[in-house]
């Protein structure tokens, strides 16, 4: 016997369409992706805060962080002055024209401050950035 051709309608078969929650998924992909804080790696400090802030952030920026213990760190890392002017030669050999930015605790000595932009003086960097947070008021 022959079956009868049924135009028209749908067979559906089993199971959930997970199209639209993959829509979503990706969305709220991007959405995250978009969102995340990309900015450069260091050591969370205490910033003094300053009524205007412009953004330093550039993809080879050097982050040197001065902590509330006076401990300095490049990039994430701890290092002494001497590693600190050794890795800073090296990457001007490398790149001469890179950014600095300086992030020192807002309870860390001047001092200590001071004896690191004397560094970047002898190294004669000239892109160097302080950074700070932004008053509230």
């Amino acid at each position: 016997m022959a079956k009868a051709a049924s135009f028209g309608s749908k067979k559906r078969t089993g199971g959930i369409n997970i199209t639209p929650f993959v829509d979503v998924l990706l969305v709220v992909l991007v959405i995250f992706i978009l969102t995340s804080n990309a900015s450069i790696p260091g050591i969370q400090v205490n910033l003094p805060k300053a009524s205007t802030t412009v953004a330093l952030e550039k993809p080879q920026t050097k982050a040197i962080t001065i902590d509330d213990a006076g401990q300095v760190f490049l990039d994430a890392y701890p290092v002494s002055l001497a590693e600190l002017e050794e890795r800073l030669r090296a990457q001007k050999a490398m790149t001469p024209d890179f950014p600095v930015i300086v992030r020192g605790d807002a309870q860390v000595q001047y001092a200590k401050v001071v004896e690191v932009l004397d560094l970047l003086r002898r190294i004669e960097l000239n892109q160097i950035g302080l950074v700070t947070g932004k008053a509230q008021g």
